[in-house]
C-alpha cells in the first residue's frame, strides 16, 4: 500500500530546512537537496522517523519528473503537499550578465519546479494524490534593488506560474506563494556577520529581523486545512517592510 509524503526541495539548509523542522512532527516528508550527507544531517534532526531522502542537484533539471517518479514507485510513496523551498540567489548587474548564471538561477528557482510539478500531476506517477503546492518566491518581486534582476525575474516567473496553476488544477490542488524579505539563512550568512548590514535590515524592517522559522509557518498555514479556501495567493512574510515603503511614499 502507498504512503503520503510531502516533498520539501531545498531541505538541507535554510529555509528549507526550518520547514522540515516544522513539518517533520506531524508529517511524513521526503527531504530533497544536491547534497545527501547534508540531507542525513537534516533528517536525523527530525523528532520523528520515517523520512526519505532523494539527492538531486536541481539546477540540471532534465529528467528530474522521470528520475522522482521513479524514487515514487520505488519507496511505495506518493506526494500529498510540494513546497519548493530550492532556490539560487546571487547579484549580477544587467550590464554583466553571465548567462550560465542565468540558467542556473532560472533551473533551480523555477524550471526544476515546473518538471517535479509535471510528474506529481500525472495520476499514474502519483495517483491523483497531490493537494497542494507551495513555492518559495521574494519579496524582490514587489520592491526592486540593484544588481537582483534574474533573482528577480526568476521568482516573478514563480508567481506568474503559481497564479496560472491555481486556476488550471483546482479544484483539487491548492497553489500558492510565500514571499519572505531580507532573512538570515544560507545563502546570506556571510552578510548577516556584519553589523552595519544587520542594522540597515532592522531598520527597513518595522517589526525589525525575521526568523526562517517565519517563512516555515507561513508554509504550513498555506498547506492546512485552515487554508482550504486560499489558492493562487502571494503571502508576503516582510516583518510590514512594504507597508513601511508604502507610508515613506505618502509622505
Amino acid at each position: 500500500m502507498r504512503e503520503a509524503f510531502t516533498l520539501v526541495t531545498g531541505a538541507a539548509s535554510g529555509f528549507g530546512r526550518s520547514i522540515v523542522e516544522k513539518l517533520s512532527p506531524s508529517r511524513r516528508l521526503v527531504l530533497s537537496d544536491m547534497a545527501a550527507e547534508k540531507l542525513d544531517a537534516a533528517r536525523s534532526a527530525c523528532v520523528t522517523p520515517g523520512h526519505l531522502l532523494w539527492a538531486r542537484d536541481l539546477s540540471r533539471p532534465e529528467g528530474v519528473g522521470a528520475e522522482f517518479a521513479a524514487f515514487l514507485a520505488k519507496e511505495n510513496a506518493y506526494i500529498e503537499h510540494f513546497v519548493h523551498s530550492a532556490g539560487v540567489f546571487g547579484h549580477q548587474f544587467a550590464r554583466a550578465h553571465d548567462m550560465a548564471f542565468v540558467a542556473r538561477v532560472f533551473n533551480v528557482n523555477l524550471f526544476s519546479a515546473m518538471e517535479l510539478i509535471r510528474t506529481l500531476t500525472q495520476k499514474k506517477a502519483n495517483s491523483g494524490a497531490l493537494r497542494s503546492i507551495t513555492i518559495i518566491s521574494s519579496v524582490g518581486t514587489r520592491v526592486g534593488a540593484t544588481g537582483q534582476c534574474v533573482y528577480a525575474a526568476s521568482k516573478g516567473a514563480v508567481n506568474g506560474m503559481c497564479l496560472a496553476l491555481a486556476v488550471e488544477l483546482a479544484p483539487t490542488v491548492r497553489v500558492n506563494a510565500v514571499l519572505p524579505s531580507i532573512i538570515e539563512s544560507g545563502m546570506n550568512r556571510g552578510e548577516f556577520s556584519k553589523p552595519e548590514f544587520v542594522a540597515a535590515i532592522k531598520a527597513m524592517h518595522p517589526l525589525g529581523l525575521g526568523q526562517p522559522g517565519d517563512v516555515a509557518d507561513a508554509v504550513e498555514f498555506l498547506m492546512s486545512d485552515r487554508a482550504r479556501w486560499i489558492s493562487g495567493h502571494e503571502l508576503v512574510v516582510d516583518g510590514g517592510r512594504l507597508a513601511g515603503k508604502t507610508l515613506l511614499a505618502a509622505k
